[in-house]
């Protein structure tokens, strides 16, 4: 089955973290340095839209443990602001681990 995803890139990203979204990803239980590890392990992007007037990306990845994410996330002033962050099911999680050759 062909994938529909695309390669994001995270080079030398920083991230805009306050209490409000850490607050959120802890309703998840995610930790920001989880997302963090998303983007550093180079995640897919798998839908785009545009919220008012700012575009947000949704895009699935594993943490340096393996957990996969599904992370909603803005360019807010040049840093990455995490929207919210989710584990994602079994079935998308061996689909995302097929779409990157593991």
């Amino acid at each position: 089955m062909q994938s529909m995803y695309t390669y994001s890139v995270a080079e030398e990203l920083s991230f805009d973290w306050d209490k409000d979204n850490v607050e959120h990803l802890a309703a998840h239980a995610i930790a920001p340095d989880e997302v963090e590890q998303v983007f550093a392990n180079e995640p897919l992007d798998i839908d785009f839209d545009v919220a008012g007037n700012e575009e947000r990306w949704t895009s699935i990845g594993h943490t340096n443990l393996l957990r996969v994410l599904i992370v909603v996330w803005a360019m807010r002033n040049g840093s990455v602001r995490c929207i919210t962050a989710f584990e994602t099911s079994r079935a998308r999680r061996t689909e995302y681990f097929g779409a990157k050759g593991f």
